[in-house]
């Protein structure tokens, strides 16, 4: 009798395996790279430790810039740290490629800074692009990141440029999209300015094309940088990056 009870009914179903899900960042950034693919940009990848030439001096970031600050970066000697964005990719493939033209790259990757609260992560992904070629201008910029906009967010999008400042790009932007929430009008999301900022931008610096080797008198450039974290948190209505990186199978279920 007891032998009957504990038979197996083989025609029970069995337990359903659970199907894995992309990570929402994953998903963004490979957005990311089929946008910018589909404009004609290649994608070059560089070391994460790097050299503090590549990841400072050649950017136009001098000796006694905040962004040298052991408080910001993850130093491993005076000479070698983690890097802080992928712009070092930007100042490596430049010098492969001189004296060839066009230079037309995105540089997705992690990198790292001491940052560590709901906006910030010790560790993150970016995504900078660069175009370098006889003529561009800064229109082009603009109607490149208008494109990216749009397919990432959505047609009805518009964007604006903001005066800014970056040590690598002169003149620099910061991008902004029109609400994703209010498309605009005013909402709680955008603090009621109907904008949301996504990315900076600018035309590279003649300090930064003449150490990659080109000659700022022939060639000129534009080059931008965004977070993947930031576009995932904006396209997803996500409020806390550390979502990202507690691996909840909550949250990761939701994508």
């Amino acid at each position: 009798r007891k032998l009957a009870e504990e038979a197996i009914d083989v025609t029970l179903p069995g337990r359903p395996v659970q199907i894995g899900h992309k990570h929402p960042l994953s998903i963004i950034m490979a957005e990311i790279k089929d946008i910018f693919t589909a404009m004609g940009f290649k994608v070059a990848e560089g070391p994460e430790v790097e050299y503090d030439y590549y990841n400072f001096e050649a950017l136009n970031i001098p000796k006694g810039h905040p962004a040298r600050d052991m408080q910001d970066s993850f130093y491993f000697s005076e000479e070698v740290l983690l890097r802080t964005h992928t712009s070092p990719v930007q100042i490596r493939v430049m010098e492969k490629r001189v004296p060839h033209l066009p230079v037309r790259i995105i540089a997705p990757g992690k990198v790292y800074r001491r940052d560590d609260d709901a906006t910030h992560s010790p560790m993150f992904h970016q995504v900078e692009g660069l175009l370098v070629d006889k003529e561009c201008t800064f229109g082009d910029l603009k109607g490149v990141l208008l494109n990216f906009a749009r397919q990432m967010f959505g047609q009805e999008r518009e964007i604006r440029l903001r005066p800014s400042f970056f040590p690598f790009t002169e003149p620099s932007a910061e991008v902004d999209i029109s609400c994703i929430n209010c498309g605009g009008k005013g909402c709680r999301v955008c603090s009621n300015t109907g904008w949301l900022e996504i990315l900076g931008c600018g035309m590279v610096h003649p300090k930064v094309l003449a150490n990659a080797g080109y000659d700022p008198e022939e060639v000129v450039g534009f080059a931008f940088g965004m977070g993947v974290e930031r576009i995932a948190m904006l396209k997803y209505g996500i409020n806390d990056m550390r979502l990202f990186f507690e691996n909840d199978v909550r949250f990761l279920h939701q994508f």
